[in-house]
């Protein structure tokens, strides 16, 4: 059984893609929906159970939109989840995939890290940065964490001093 990855760039800018004509293979383990201006998620994705990479960067996703996540059980091997440079407000509801590595939220408009408590410890990779963040929090469990950006938040308050100073 091979890898299918699937990476799909809208080519007319002002128009939102429609996934409703594209197929969505089973074994599907890369998929890539950057730059297609998506307000919403094809719910087909839910049934997607091999998928380890799931790339929605630079679209229009708002926090309802990124929601049902959390509920898509058949997903929760995903490895890889990539929501950088859209509309969210809020970390969205992570705790579903227990075997995330790498999480990227950059360039939004979050104003918490509240949520990330539920992330799993697994996370290896953790971009934040470009967003309003005015203090770290609820990290402290994430113990393999390598990479952590938060540059250019509005940082005031490190509550998570101690995760620094016991390594």
């Amino acid at each position: 059984m091979g890898f299918v990855v699937l990476s799909i760039q809208n080519s007319t800018i002002n128009t939102p893609l429609h996934l409703d004509s594209i197929e969505l293979p089973p074994t599907l383990t890369d998929l890539d929906l950057t730059v297609n201006r998506l307000s919403e998620l094809d719910s087909r994705i839910a049934h997607l159970s091999m998928l380890k990479k799931l790339s929605l960067r630079q679209n229009l996703i708002e926090d309802s939109a990124v929601e049902p996540l959390s509920r898509w059980d058949a997903l929760s091997d995903l490895e890889e989840l990539i929501l950088r440079d859209n509309k969210l407000a809020e970390v969205p509801d992570i705790s579903i995939f227990s075997r995330l590595l790498v999480f990227d939220v950059s360039f939004n408009e979050i104003t918490s890290l509240e949520g990330l408590s539920k992330a799993s410890s697994t996370l290896k990779e953790l971009y934040v940065s470009k967003n309003e963040v005015n203090k770290i929090m609820e990290i402290e469990h994430l113990h393999d964490l390598q990479i952590l950006e938060l540059g250019s938040n509005r940082l005031w308050v490190w509550i998570c001093r101690d995760y620094f100073t016991m390594f």
